[in-house]
């Protein structure tokens, strides 16, 4: 778990200064955030999502219930490759969306399971834990709703890659971005997507845990 904290640590941190780095290189066409994502909606011919502007950094989502792309801060009205690769990715979500690409269907409909899942799923766990001698299936419980998270995150894998491979195959080939600010593009994108990465390896490590832990208590 240590590890997993370390490599979470270094990915924040590079994805970070990628981000910095690349907000101060202006696109070749100067479009802000904004105007990158409506063009990239029109162009797949999706005209039912709204852009709008959402406070913070790096809180950028495609809300596929509203139908709205949520661009932040350092997006919505900034002309730089970072907007524009942040921008193009959130709407590789709307058209993903709009497609009935497969895993963004598997993962919406997991939502609500995963919400009621991280309601309870500490409670459940902490309690088996205490109670693993005289009630031994309730860890059991929680570890088959934690597993649901896990799930959650492997699923999750997917359809970010998937997201961030259309954007920059869309920057490209609209003119958006050249050979050097399309690499800049795709570097930040892919710092994006080891996160993901990390939380879906964090997650299966925890979910090995307390299956060792039942294990452990059933041999006593």
């Amino acid at each position: 778990m240590l590890l997993v904290m370390v490599l979470g640590f270094i990915v924040q941190t590079v994805l970070n200064s990628r981000f910095d780095r690349y907000s101060a290189v202006s696109v070749p066409g100067g479009m802000s955030g904004a105007d990158v994502a409506r063009k990239m909606l029109a162009d797949n011919g999706i005209t039912d999502v709204t852009v709008t502007h959402v406070r913070g950094k790096l809180t950028d989502h495609y809300n596929p219930l509203t139908k709205t792309l949520n661009l932040s801060d350092a997006v919505y009205g900034q002309c730089s490759v970072a907007a524009a690769a942040v921008a193009a990715h959130e709407c590789g979500h709307a058209v993903q969306h709009a497609m009935g690409y497969g895993p963004l269907k598997l993962r919406s409909s997991l939502v609500p399971i995963v919400s009621f899942a991280n309601s309870w799923v500490q409670w459940i766990l902490l309690a088996g834990i205490l109670l693993i001698q005289t009630v031994p299936s309730l860890i059991w419980v929680g570890i088959g709703l934690f597993a649901m998270t896990t799930l959650f995150s492997l699923v999750t894998l997917p359809v970010e890659i998937n997201a961030s491979q259309r954007a920059v195959r869309w920057l490209s080939s609209s003119g958006i971005t050249d050979a050097s600010t399309g690499a800049m593009a795709s570097d930040a994108l892919r710092w994006a997507a080891y996160t993901y990465v990390v939380a879906a390896i964090g997650s299966i490590a925890t979910l090995l845990y307390y299956v060792m832990i039942a294990l452990g208590g059933r041999r006593r």
